[in-house]
């Protein structure tokens, strides 16, 4: 099966004065079949609060907790395809 990853955008960081930002939370649970788009996470840099989307189809498995220390790329997920 396919695995894509879930990272943090390092896009995010464009304007930042911090090297780092907050995995604030999830919004899906660990385990869920979710469609690409669908927002799984929150990252908070600075003063901004960004939500993070789910790039495939497929079932979430985190790698980051909640209140997670996360740098440009970082990691946060994977998403493996699901057959039906």
């Amino acid at each position: 099966m396919h695995t894509t990853d879930i990272r943090a955008d390092e896009a995010l960081w464009a304007t930042s004065m911090l090297p780092e930002g907050l995995l604030e939370r999830w919004l899906v649970a660990d385990g869920c079949v979710l469609a690409a788009g669908d927002p799984v996470a929150r990252i908070r840099v600075e003063e901004g609060l960004h939500d993070i989307l789910a790039p495939a189809d497929g079932r979430l498995t985190r790698l980051a907790a909640e209140n997670d220390v996360i740098e440009p790329g970082s990691l946060l997920a994977t998403v493996r395809a699901v057959a039906f």
